[in-house]
């Protein structure tokens, strides 16, 4: 057990997705606690955040600074992009959203505090050549930044979208989700120095739906969190950097299994800043 952590020399951090949720009141946050206090809260529990109110309105570098000093010193992020980049893409100005989110990152980049760009691409996003010209375009936009990407149509997943990955040091985003016709199975693959892993629930009823919140809706049990120890300390023998975010949102649930993670991975000696 021991000799098989020593050889584990990547920095896994272990948080959510998202921390502005009312309803964490009373399961994760107390209940006379301040909304503006959420995220000095969050940050004396977890070392890392991914920041997704991006996607529905784009960050200036003003707020993201504030963020970052509300969060402390310790904490880091990663940031979904704008849906301007990924779901609602105009090809007439898709590049002056992209050179806005850019800019909103200095503050991130500038304190070494930015851990990842989360690209996440629909169902609809189907591997077809327009979008592979598209996401190759957006990519080289993006160079210098330590972008991830997430798909959620199976037919992305293939060596050659892999291997094209690899080449331009983009991370591969490894997901838990349900497994529903269409959707990219669970799979244990690192193309970049940034291993990548969003916990979003198997509630397979609600998937389809048109209700966010139902489809995140899950709380994983111990016994479907250890299923993951092995892949994640396989993957952390692979590369630099591990993060993991739960997505699973509703009523508190995506910290108490951040939590569970953190606690069985600490039970199997695996090393982390979790």
């Amino acid at each position: 057990m021991i000799e098989q952590a020593e050889k584990i020399m990547a920095e896994i951090r272990i948080g959510t997705s998202g921390y502005d949720y009312l309803d964490w009141k009373d399961s994760f946050y107390p209940s006379g606690i301040d909304r503006t206090e959420f995220l000095s809260h969050y940050s004396r529990n977890f070392t890392t955040v991914e920041l997704n109110f991006s996607y529905y309105r784009m960050p200036s570098a003003r707020q993201l600074a504030g963020i970052k000093e509300r969060a402390g010193s310790l904490l880091d992020f990663s940031i979904k992009a704008h849906e301007s980049l990924t779901h609602k893409i105009d090809h007439a100005s898709w590049k002056d959203s992209a050179r806005a989110f850019r800019a909103a990152l200095a503050p991130l980049l500038e304190a070494d505090r930015l851990s990842a760009v989360l690209l996440q691409f629909p169902f609809s996003f189907h591997y077809q050549p327009e979008n592979r010209r598209y996401l190759d375009r957006l990519l080289a936009e993006m160079q210098g930044l330590p972008l991830v990407a997430e798909f959620r149509g199976a037919d992305w997943l293939n060596n050659r979208v892999f291997d094209a990955l690899r080449e331009r040091g983009v991370g591969y985003c490894s997901v838990d989700a349900p497994q529903l016709k269409g959707l990219p199975p669970s799979l244990d693959v690192v193309t970049s120095s940034l291993a990548y892993i969003r916990f979003h629930g198997r509630n397979e009823k609600n998937w389809w739906g048109s209700d966010a919140a139902a489809r995140f809706d899950y709380l994983y049990k111990e016994d479907e969190l250890k299923g993951w120890i092995a892949r994640i300390k396989s993957m952390a023998q692979s590369t630099r950097k591990v993060r993991i975010y739960f997505n699973n949102h509703s009523r508190g649930q995506a910290p108490a299994n951040a939590i569970l993670l953190k606690r069985l991975l600490s039970e199997e000696g695996v090393p982390g800043l979790f």
